[in-house]
């Protein structure tokens, strides 16, 4: 029932490149369920994230287009990037306005010094830090802002906790596990941080559709997916007791940086 102690926000800073490509690699599939599960983010997030004034952001590791949605709303020209066509083909449908590239973080192949703003929303672990931190600089112009955010189940609330362990929802932190390390580099200054916590509505339906988002059930054959599924079946419904059809107040904490280049 348990699976591998949840790492801090952000991903763990000792994977090499080698293993992120490898875990990341299995979000190259599966846009669409991705994009129909995974819940958006905060206004204040994107209040804090977003700078006065900024006209221009480049969102790296854009995924099906949940936060360059919210950029693009805000009145910004965007620029989403991203290594799988799977997920940019919702991201194309849902945010129209936005120019699409497909590439990868560290290498975009973008022009230099064009953009006020660089994102990199629940990506950023997925992402060499120094090689990103390289890439967002020559993207930005000076004194432009790198802004990374992530999504977090609220493992702080008892039940969550173990819940992301059944899930095996490897990009949550434990509670009481403070901080994360510095995740951005030079030429980025100090890293201001911010946090909100917050409820989504769900349903057991809609659990086991989130698992089934997760790296891990991405990376993992029939055997574990049935042993996941039969343990959270279990977890809902016999050890909560939450109905088949129940709607389920989901805790979330998003976890945001901001960093201004030198």
């Amino acid at each position: 029932m348990t699976g591998p102690v949840p790492n801090r926000p952000g991903g763990d800073p000792r994977l090499d490149s080698a293993s992120r490509q490898s875990l990341g690699a299995a979000f190259v599939t599966g846009g669409e369920h991705y994009h129909a599960v995974r819940p958006s983010y905060p206004e204040q997030t994107v209040d804090f994230l977003v700078p006065a004034g900024a006209r221009t952001a480049v969102d790296l590791g854009a995924g099906t287009g949940l936060f360059t949605r919210l950029l693009a709303d805000r009145g910004l020209e965007v620029t989403a990037v991203d290594p799988s066509a799977s997920m940019l083909e919702p991201l194309r449908r849902a945010v129209p306005s936005a120019a699409v590239v497909q590439a990868a973080a560290e290498h975009t192949g973008l022009d230099s010094g064009g953009f006020d703003l660089v994102t990199s929303a629940q990506a950023w672990h997925w992402i060499d830090p120094d090689a990103g931190s390289a890439e967002a600089a020559r993207l930005l112009r000076p004194g432009g802002t790198l802004a990374l955010v992530w999504n977090q189940l609220d493992t702080s609330v008892p039940w969550v906790h173990r819940l992301t362990r059944i899930m095996h929802a490897g990009d949550v932190h434990a509670a009481g596990s403070g901080r994360p390390s510095r995740r951005t580099r030079a030429p980025f200054g100090a890293e201001e941080h911010h946090e909100v916590r917050w409820t989504d509505r769900t349903t057991p339906a809609g659990l086991h559709a989130l698992m089934a988002s997760r790296s891990y059930w991405l990376r993992s054959g029939e055997h574990i997916h049935a042993r996941m599924t039969a343990n959270l079946e279990w977890y809902l419904h016999e050890h909560l007791g939450f109905a088949t059809d129940e709607t389920i107040e989901l805790p979330y904490l998003t976890l945001a940086l901001r960093t201004r280049r030198d």
